[in-house]
């Protein structure tokens, strides 16, 4: 999925500047790194909310089109208004397609009604980790990464290490030795469903 979003060259800054912009629909922004300087741009709200709202925005290599010339960018950071939920201001980074990049990439779990330890157990899962840090070239991000929980016993967790990801693709955490769990199942609460429907559930000991 290729994503463009265009912008135009921002030449008045600071906060009474960028409350203009916001005022007038826009939004103001930065896109730094590779070894150009940093660019001090804007976009049109409503085109870049259109993007914005797609996970795929969040985890992909966008193409940011500046005075007519597209580049290779990730999205860094953002700060959305508390109450109105519009976007205040966005940076982004240029990518080189040599070298690695360090992105949250979010999971997709499956099959999570098939897991034994749901289907007999009648746990439930608790996902631990929704997203995880990944290092890869640019042409090896995956837009999402499938976590299949189909063998998934009653008790048990899946760990990173579990996890078959893309050709080219690491777990940074696994990478620094730390195989942490992203989603378990949960024992039912009880050992009776009919005593627990009547027995109110009761703080978990320290």
């Amino acid at each position: 999925m290729s994503i463009e979003i265009k912008a135009v060259k921002r030449d008045v800054k600071g906060t009474g500047a960028s409350r203009r912009l916001r005022r007038a629909g826009n939004v103001p922004g930065v896109v730094y790194g590779g070894d150009k300087p940093a660019v001090s741009i804007e976009f049109d709200h409503k085109e870049l909310f259109l993007q914005f709202r797609h996970e795929a925005f969040h985890a992909s290599i966008l193409s940011l089109v500046l005075d007519g010339k597209a580049e290779s960018v990730l999205l860094r950071d953002y700060q959305l208004h508390p109450v109105r939920n519009t976007i205040q201001h966005i940076d982004f980074q240029r990518v080189s397609a040599s070298e690695k990049i360090h992105v949250k990439v979010p999971f997709h779990f499956v099959n999570e009604d098939a897991a034994p330890g749901v289907k007999l157990g009648g746990g439930s899962i608790s996902h631990i980790q929704t997203e995880a840090d990944i290092s890869c070239l640019a042409k090896d991000l995956p837009e999402f990464i499938e976590i299949d929980l189909s063998k998934l016993e009653t008790g048990h967790s899946v760990h990173l290490s579990e996890v078959k990801l893309p050709k080219g693709v690491e777990f940074v955490q696994l990478a620094h030795g730390d195989d942490a769990a992203i989603a378990t199942i949960l024992k039912p609460r009880g050992g009776d469903d009919s005593a627990e429907a009547e027995t109110p559930e009761a703080p978990a000991a320290e």
